[in-house]
């Protein structure tokens, strides 16, 4: 496995020329904020990603955790990583500071996390996931309760954890078993199983606070009698001390097709009577506090894609320029495979899509940053329903995506790839879990039409297509970008009209190429990225500034026209056509 080198130019070039970093500075929440000190963050955080992380990530895929009844004991090196992370505060840099946290925007946030997930995917998501529990107790624990635990796991002693799935209950929640039954004392005793749970044990902090989902006695059924508990590892005492060992354990852990160093476990609460957990938020509204931490896990999700496609992008050029083979068609014999003719579209199909995913996360991100606390309460309202927008769009787009560009990479690298010494295939199996978890994409795909598309009341699709449009209009139709966004624009809101039309008489149909319409957004997404990230450059070339630089971005722009954006054409046509022969087919047939 190549060293990993933080895409730091890259980074700021989005941030300096797609966001409105003046804007972001102007709020009260981030005064003092500019784009130097943003710039120096990231390069501190890639620093730390290249040293410390990158090192340790072929090894610890190689070696795995370690179960036992005692617990699980993660890879050699971790430990020590771990305490430097919170040493240095990465684990709590966009968490506000009257919680103890950094205060950064989200836009930071966002950079550094695809750092850590190019460097290291499956340590990074131990410190995510603790970041999505303090999200949920913040925004629904009582103050008790925030004052009480929150400190521990902003400050990194203590992690958090997500426990939805069952054996019987996957994607459908609502068929949960796990039981809380009132203790008489204030608190609940849980008894059940969760399996699939995320860095569910582990020998990197003092405690774990699992957020799990179960049903009080009298629950209705369905998703309307779920409730959310946080269960500590190790009961809590009066002063913050530690207790005894709750009654929860990790009873196995996975043997998966990737993340071998993240601890997926099987989780059993109550073997001994009842595992203790409180309440978060009210009876039977659990759900609602989960989706704020599992809102923020898709987005994260999205940018792990970013990070593993920067990864593998960037160990595929290396190896193209080292390994020699062949001719070129000048004659010139055993050359570097980077200058064979599809190696090179190989690593740019690469380099356009990531860079286009990276702008994508970024401006959801600055998004985030101003629903939270831009004083106007109608711009907050206009930026989170964006989000809400987006979110599914991401999460989709840019775990399918990785897909491509992390197998693209073993291509590249032809039979060495499939060789698990040059590391390349860790990135594809590492990434595969993205379309799955945190809801697969169908999933994300029926939540943008059914619940995004169809409900749309702030009219913000229309918002976004009117934006996209003139970012086209500004690159101008005789433009080889600006004349695709167009198109592809145009496909897009037809595509979209046309599901709008569909869905009330025949929602089967709608379902079945919803996946489809997702790409064809995503797709589309990027498109307006480059076109954004093309104008900026073209204003940085007739200032003479970093020209090489900025001519790589033209020329990526223009190959994300001619060969990413000419493919919505293909997609929309799916969708419009909106026959799926399947659903007509005997299931006896498959």
């Amino acid at each position: 496995m190549t060293h990993y080198a933080p895409p730091l130019a890259d980074l700021r070039f989005v941030m300096e020329n797609l966001l409105d970093l003046d804007r972001l500075c102007e709020l009260e929440a981030f005064e003092g904020l500019d784009a130097s000190l943003m710039a120096a963050v990231c390069e501190e955080a890639g620093k730390f990603a290249a040293g410390v992380l990158a090192p340790l990530n072929q090894a610890a895929d190689r070696e795995g955790v370690h179960w036992s009844p005692n617990g699980v004991k993660t890879a050699q090196g971790f430990a020590q990583a771990y305490k430097q992370f919170i040493e240095a505060g990465w684990n709590n840099v966009a968490v506000p500071t009257k919680h103890g946290g950094q205060g950064l925007p989200c836009i930071a946030a966002s950079a550094i996390s695809e750092m850590f997930m190019s460097a290291n995917k499956a340590f990074a998501m131990c410190p995510g996931l603790t970041l999505g529990a303090i999200e949920a107790l913040t925004a629904c624990a009582s103050e008790e309760l925030q004052t009480r635990y929150l400190p521990f796991l902003v400050s990194g002693r203590w992690s958090g954890t997500m426990n939805l799935t069952e054996p019987q209950a996957g994607s459908d929640v609502g068929a949960i078993r796990c039981r809380a039954a009132p203790d008489g004392k204030g608190a609940y005793r849980l008894v059940g199983q969760k399996i699939f749970i995320s860095w569910g044990d582990q020998d990197l902090t003092d405690n774990i606070l699992h957020l799990v989902l179960a049903r009080l006695p009298d629950a209705p059924a369905g998703v309307k009698g779920i409730s959310l508990f946080m269960v500590p590892k190790y009961l809590v005492n009066d002063d913050g001390s530690l207790g005894p060992r709750n009654d929860v354990r990790c009873v196995s852990v996975e043997h998966k097709m990737g993340i071998h160093a993240s601890p997926t476990c099987m989780m059993a609460y109550g073997d001994e009577g009842g595992a203790f957990g409180v309440l978060v938020g009210e009876p039977n509204r659990g759900l609602e506090a989960m989706f704020v931490m599992m809102n923020m896990a898709r987005l994260t999700v999205g940018i792990e894609a970013v990070g593993l496609s920067e990864r593998a992008y960037q160990q595929a050029v290396a190896y193209a320029r080292q390994r020699h083979q062949g001719s070129d068609l000048h004659g010139n014999r055993n050359v570097p495979i980077i200058r064979h003719p599809d190696v090179r579209r190989m690593l740019m199909r690469m380099k356009a899509q990531t860079e286009a995913m990276r702008a994508v996360a970024l401006v959801i991100a600055q998004a985030q940053d101003l629903s939270e606390h831009h004083p106007d309460r109608d711009e907050r309202k206009n930026q989170l329903a964006f989000i809400e927008l987006m979110t599914p769009v991401f999460k989709g787009w840019a775990t399918e995506t990785s897909l491509e560009v992390t197998s693209l990479a073993v291509q590249v690298h032809g039979g060495m790839g499939f060789v698990e010494e040059t590391g390349v295939s860790q990135h594809y199996r590492d990434a595969r879990i993205g379309t799955i978890y945190e809801g697969t994409t169908a999933i994300q795909a029926n939540d943008l039409i059914v619940r995004k598309l169809m409900r749309d009341g702030t009219g913000q699709f229309e918002l976004l297509i009117n934006t996209m449009r003139k970012v086209a209009e500004t690159l101008g139709a005789e433009d080889v970008l600006g004349g695709r966004l167009s198109e592809s624009v145009a496909h897009l809101e037809e595509a979209a009209r046309h599901v709008r039309q569909l869905f009330g008489s025949d929602p089967e149909q709608v379902l079945a190429i919803a996946v489809p319409f997702l790409m064809l957004f995503g797709r589309v997404a990027g498109g307006w990225q480059w076109g954004r990230m093309v104008i900026a450059a073209r204003q940085k070339v007739l200032c003479n500034e970093d020209p090489a630089f900025m001519q790589a971005k033209l020329q990526v722009g223009e190959f994300y026209a001619e060969h990413i954006l000419v493919e919505v054409h293909g997609l929309a046509r799916t969708v419009l056509m909106a026959r799926c022969p399947s659903l007509a087919v005997d299931d006896v047939l498959f």
